[in-house]
C-alpha cells in the first residue's frame, strides 16, 4: 500500500464531472490497483475513488488514473509532503463473531424465508472487497446478494452497497439485488438501505434453530 500526503486538485470525468479543489489530501494506492482520495474530515468514504481495474501514470506534479470504461481521476499535484509504501502481506479476511457465523450457516438452508422458490448459489461469494455472506437466485433468477449482520446498523448497509457496486459490473451477474438481514435493524439503516432499494429482512435467531419459545403466561 502506498500512502502520499500532498496538496493536490482532483478532477473526475466519467459519465458525470466532479472536481475537488487544491487542498491537503492522503492519496491511497492499494496493492489491488485501487486509488483513493481522503480528506482529514467528512467520513471514511474517500472524496473520490478509482476502483480496480485501473491504470495510474505518473508524471511530474501529475497523476492520470484510467479506469476500464475510459473514465479518468486527474490528480494535480502542488507539493508532497509525504510518499511511503508499506507491504501489508495478505490479510485474512474479517473473522464474523458466532452468532453471526451462524445466521449465515441456518438462512442459507432456509432461503425460503426470503422468498419462495429462491436456491443458494454460494456461501462467502469472492468480491475483491470482501466476501458476500450468501449469494442466490431468486423464483425469477435474478442475482441477490445477502448480508447477513447480528445488529443491522449504517456501515452494514455501506459494506452491502460497496458489494453490489462491484457485483453489478459482472454482466453475468447483473442486475444484483440487495437483501439487508440482521436480527435487529436500526431506523436509520432501514431507512438508508430503503433509499439505496435494499430490502431488509429482520431475523428470528431462535425461530432459525427451531427453538420454541418458553412457556409465558400471555
Amino acid at each position: 500500500m502506498r500512502l502520499v500526503i500532498a496538496r493536490c486538485s482532483v478532477d473526475y470525468v466519467g459519465r458525470l464531472t466532479a472536481h475537488l479543489p487544491e487542498a491537503l489530501r492522503l492519496l491511497i494506492v492499494k496493492a489491488d490497483g485501487s486509488v483513493l482520495v481522503h480528506s482529514d474530515g467528512g467520513s471514511y468514504k474517500p472524496l473520490n475513488w478509482m476502483s480496480p481495474p485501473c491504470r495510474l501514470t505518473e508524471e511530474p506534479g501529475l497523476w492520470t488514473v484510467t479506469g476500464k470504461s475510459g473514465e479518468t481521476l486527474i490528480i494535480t499535484l502542488t507539493e508532497v509532503v509525504s510518499d511511503a509504501s508499506v507491504d501489508l502481506g495478505v490479510d485474512p479476511g474479517l473473522v464474523k463473531d458466532g452468532v453471526e457465523a451462524h445466521l449465515q450457516e441456518l438462512l442459507a438452508v432456509q432461503l425460503d424465508l426470503l422468498g419462495e422458490g429462491w436456491r443458494l448459489v454460494r456461501r462467502e461469494y469472492p468480491t475483491p472487497i470482501g466476501p458476500v455472506d450468501l449469494m442466490c437466485r431468486d423464483a425469477a433468477g435474478v442475482s441477490v446478494a445477502v448480508e447477513i449482520k447480528r445488529r443491522g446498523e449504517i456501515d452494514g448497509v455501506e459494506q452491502l452497497t460497496r458489494y453490489l457496486e462491484l457485483l453489478n459490473r459482472d454482466p453475468l451477474l447483473a442486475p444484483v439485488q440487495g437483501v439487508f438481514a440482521a436480527q435487529d435493524i436500526r431506523p436509520q439503516a432501514r431507512t438508508l438501505a430503503t433509499d439505496r432499494g435494499i430490502r431488509c429482512v429482520t431475523l428470528n435467531y431462535d425461530a432459525l434453530r427451531g427453538v420454541e419459545p418458553g412457556n409465558t403466561l400471555f
